[in-house]
């Protein structure tokens, strides 16, 4: 008679096998789940107040434009172009910032002024200030050029935004927020 090597103790039952492939495959599919399907966000910052505040949590679908790449700031595959309105995520300075998509390709942009200290920005349906420095970023620009789009948060008076850092890459919008 062969005599079996591992103790009793160490034997996996069949129903213990099965239990262990159920909490595996568990794990995988919540791994698949965050890295490209939702992202569940906690708001750090008043740039988009009063629409979202400092602390709400955000639910955010990575599908909503294409397939992102995981831990990447780029669509590895897009299907979709954010709209006028849409609240999306992407990465700047290596940090997921949330803003709202006020402009999207072709769309025109006026530009007026008070006095040389206080401009306008009008894009569609938004006027949004500027000051001095953000009106010289995108005073050049009489469209949001193709394939961008123009991020501005809710609160423009604490908001960096497109006005500071120019228009933002399609590709590079990571996800639409769909509620908090």
């Amino acid at each position: 008679m062969e005599k079996d090597l591992l103790p009793e103790r160490v034997k996996f039952s069949r129903q213990n096998k099965i239990l262990c492939l159920i909490v595996c495959a568990g794990l995988l599919l919540g791994l698949f789940l965050k890295l490209f399907v939702f992202e569940v966000l906690t708001v750090s910052g008043e740039s988009m107040s009063p629409c979202l505040k400092n602390g709400d949590r955000l639910f955010v679908s990575k599908l909503s434009y294409g397939l992102c790449q995981p831990y990447g700031e780029k669509l590895l595959l897009q299907w979709k172009k954010p709209e006028r309105g849409d609240i999306v995520i992407y990465l700047y300075n290596n940090k997921i910032v949330v803003k709202r998509c006020v402009a999207v390709s072709g769309d025109e942009l006026e530009f007026s002024a008070d006095n040389n200290y206080n401009h306008l920005l009008k894009a569609g349906d938004f006027s949004i200030p500027l000051n001095q420095v953000q009106y010289l970023n995108l005073k050049g620009s009489s469209s949001v050029p193709k394939g961008y789009i123009l991020a501005i948060g809710d609160n423009y008076e604490v908001s960096v935004d497109s006005r500071s850092y120019g228009f933002v890459s399609e590709r590079n919008i990571l996800g639409k927020v769909l509620c908090r």
